[in-house]
């Protein structure tokens, strides 16, 4: 009884280890846009917009719209450019080009697969 009791928590011991190491996803950046994400107050009348870079994903029959969490990142990714990514709650955390990135997800949308 004792040796079935280790077996079982070895058990689940090993699969909730192989859940937490999700496989990388594929797909592409579609767009790319600069949207306010805030302002910024340069004396005490006048404000200025921030602006942050947001990106639509298409992967498979979805397509996330992710935006960047401080728009300390000036780099902006063309479109059409494949990307592996792995979601976490919240964010998107991708490489593109030999970099990594890590945006927050702001929406998502379902999308039809095309005609063959």
């Amino acid at each position: 009884m004792k040796k079935l009791c280790i077996g079982v928590v070895l058990l689940a011991l090993g699969a909730s280890c192989s859940l937490a190491e999700q496989q990388a996803m594929m797909g592409t950046i579609v767009s790319e846009s600069s949207v306010a994400c805030g302002t910024k107050k340069q004396n005490k009348k006048a404000s200025t917009d921030i602006l942050c870079q947001q990106y639509k994903v298409q992967a498979g029959t979805v397509e996330y719209l992710i935006r960047q969490e401080k728009p300390s990142n000036t780099t902006i990714i063309p479109a059409n450019t494949p990307i592996e990514f792995n979601l976490n709650k919240n964010k998107m955390k991708f490489k593109a080009n030999g970099k990594k990135y890590e945006y927050l997800v702001v929406g998502t949308s379902a999308i039809s697969e095309p005609a063959k």
